[in-house]
């Protein structure tokens, strides 16, 4: 599993994990889309448009692998703002190749990717 040197861990000051340390014993936690509802808390907005942000500043709109990047952060913009760079894409592997896609990214976080 590679480790992205440099990506945060966490967004500060709460438990909204971005990384993991090590890989999951039982198995590789698959990618899944999940639906963002407009009730959703603002905390989670937050989270959600940190993660995007750190996204962007690490890989820009270059492919780049899953590693050690949390599955449940990133479940929340597969699919939308981050999709597949592969295919066959395998969503339970560690080195799936994902990217950004931009103009997607940009209507949903115009605060995180920057020009």
């Amino acid at each position: 599993m590679l480790k992205h040197r440099g990506f945060p861990g966490r967004l500060p000051g709460t438990d909204f994990q971005f990384t993991i340390r090590r890989p999951n014993p039982k198995g590789v936690t698959p990618l899944v889309e999940r639906a963002r509802y407009s009730d959703r808390k603002p905390a989670d907005r937050r989270a959600d448009a940190a993660f995007m942000a750190a996204l962007w500043q690490q890989f820009g709109p270059e492919p780049f692998e899953r590693g050690n990047l949390d599955a449940g952060r990133l479940s929340w913009l597969f699919g939308r703002e981050v999709v597949a760079a592969e295919d066959p894409f395998d969503p339970a592997s560690y080195e799936a190749l994902l990217m950004i896609d931009t103009d997607m990214a940009r209507v949903s976080f115009p605060e995180a990717i920057d020009d």
